[in-house]
């Protein structure tokens, strides 16, 4: 097993590990899980350097899963739910898949893997275990990065502050494994709550005294408006953290209004890099400085990180020769600090003239009514694009009118052609599975 993972498990070993209500596990019992897993492993002859998918969210047992394939040897491949996994499958050369139902029983099948990519080829050389975690594909092909076990884990070599912390972000998910790996290896205590909804989250918050809640802004924007801080206890929260999207000011500004004693820590990270290391100025500042080799060329984010993934599986390289990777998000400078833009592939071209979509959304949660806004670029046979907003409502309000309100209120605060053209009053979420703002 890893030792840094397992003797900081072993320092923690009567704590409380994982909480997945009314299951709770401590190291102690999560160390003994690991090792039956290993135990079945060898019975089954599944031997270092496997693949093994495992079709799950989180539980004690996926937990536990996923840390005995890292730290044996073997390759972890969390799938992504509500998918068809066939290609996924044959994506990874998956040996063998588990497979987990909602009542908590598993079964496993032996599977007929085709050749490994040279990659995967590379990393069972070395002995090493590894991790695959594939991407949402909302955008084209899913890709699947492989990681070194031992290289995400490098990032957790200096220990620090324990917390109680929600898991969030899914099982198939980069951040959601590096949050585990986090509060795992720092000896803190894993928390899954049954749904991921304000209502559910705000639930687990009080019964499970979280205190470290990591979340997409999305996800942060629609607890704000909930107003569940009125309803729950909540003060057991001790630190918000946010990422995978650009934060809306207003969102932010509402989340310290509504938790005045929480800290507010903006995190950085992608599915090729994992999470890097970054530091803000303020707590109600939107800049930051990443704790990593980082450049800025023609205004798009480029990064070299110690944990970076060995590659794609199924695309060619994305780092150029001396390990520079270019993140595909457009950002400002300010000396070392940073301020996160946007995607490129989310840029609007009016004309020529560039938008970011999260510019114009800060400016219209400004607006008296608007409860939420998604902005996105519209195919326009003029100007190539024009601006598209869906926005949702407070209290019902005439379209025409309201609109008229809109434009009114962005005239002297956005530049013309960065006001909306198009605007669409909607009902329903603005965001996907995966807690991020769908554009359009």
């Amino acid at each position: 097993m890893t030792s840094l993972l397992t003797e900081r498990m072993r320092e923690s070993f009567d704590s409380e590990a994982i909480v997945c209500s009314p299951a709770r596990v401590t190291y102690r019992g999560l160390v003994d899980r690991m090792g039956t897993w290993l135990s079945f492993f060898d019975k089954v002859d599944i031997p270092s350097g496997a693949v093994v998918a495992i079709e799950s969210d989180y539980s004690i047992d996926t937990c536990s899963l996923l840390l005995a394939l890292g730290t044996s040897g073997r390759i972890a491949a969390p799938l992504p739910g509500g998918v068809d996994h066939a290609n996924y499958l044959r994506t990874s050369a998956a040996d063998a898949i588990v497979r987990f139902t909602p009542g908590g029983s598993w079964s496993w099948s032996r599977l007929m893997p085709p050749p490994p990519p040279e990659l995967l080829r590379t990393l069972r050389a070395r002995g090493a275990g590894g991790l695959i975690v594939f991407s949402s594909g909302t955008t084209g092909q899913s890709k699947a990065g492989l990681f070194d076990f031992e290289t995400l884990m490098w990032r957790y070599q200096q220990r620090r502050r324990a917390f109680r912390t929600l898991a969030f972000l899914q099982f198939d998910h980069l951040g959601g494994i590096c949050t585990m790996l986090h509060t795992l290896a720092n000896g803190g205590t894993l928390i899954v709550a049954e749904e991921r909804t304000p209502e559910a989250i705000c639930r687990a918050i009080e019964r499970d005294r979280i205190e470290l809640l990591p979340a997409t802004p999305t996800f942060l924007r629609m607890l704000v408006i909930s107003d569940l801080h009125r309803r729950y206890d909540l003060t057991s929260l001790q630190m918000i953290s946010y990422g995978t999207e650009p934060m809306s000011l207003a969102t932010l500004q509402g989340l310290m209004a509504i938790f005045p004693d929480v800290r507010f820590k903006q995190t950085y990270g992608l599915s090729e890099t994992a999470v890097l290391p970054t530091t803000s100025p303020a707590p109600d500042s939107l800049w930051l400085e990443i704790g990593c080799d980082h450049k800025v060329v023609d205004g798009h984010l480029w990064v070299r990180s110690a944990t970076a993934m060995l590659g794609y599986l199924n695309l060619p390289s994305p780092f150029d020769a001396e390990g520079w990777f270019n993140t595909g998000d457009a950002v400002e400078v300010d000396g070392r600090l940073l301020r996160i833009l946007g995607r490129v592939s989310d840029l609007i071209n009016v004309g020529g003239l560039k938008v970011y979509p999260a510019e114009v959304e800060d400016t219209l949660l400004a607006l008296e009514n608007v409860l939420d806004a998604t902005v996105w670029g519209q195919a326009n046979a003029v100007t190539g694009q024009v601006v598209a907003a869906r926005v949702s409502l407070t209290l019902p309000e005439d379209a025409a009118a309201f609109e008229r309100r809109l434009h009114e209120f962005c005239r002297g605060r956005l530049e013309s052609y960065k006001i909306p053209a198009v605007v669409e009053i909607v009902d329903g979420a603005h965001h996907g599975e995966r807690f991020k703002k769908v554009r359009s």
